[in-house]
């Protein structure tokens, strides 16, 4: 297996509405490993790793997002693989 790795900055109205609990069900649903945490300037940030379509499947279900949310932008980067064991709200 190959592993994937991505970095996503989330922009929009995504803090308060329970995008990090999303995006934490999400993963676990995707089966990918990582984090997300809210940045100061009101976006998410994200880290994740898994197979190539898992990751896929979580950034997908991320730029839906929540019913509450309301996705403005979401950014992507490629990563080299990090090891993550689980997928954590990290702040």
């Amino acid at each position: 297996m190959t592993t994937t790795a991505r970095r996503a900055i989330v922009s929009g109205r995504v803090q308060g509405v329970g995008f990090r609990a999303f995006a934490q069900q999400t993963a676990r649903e995707a089966g990918v490993r990582g984090w997300v945490r809210n940045l100061p300037d009101g976006r998410v940030e994200t880290a994740v790793e898994g197979e190539e379509s898992a990751v896929r499947q979580y950034l997908d279900a991320l730029r839906r997002g929540p019913l509450a949310g309301k996705l403005a932008e979401l950014v992507e980067e490629e990563l080299p693989p990090q090891g993550f064991q689980i997928f954590e709200i990290t702040g």
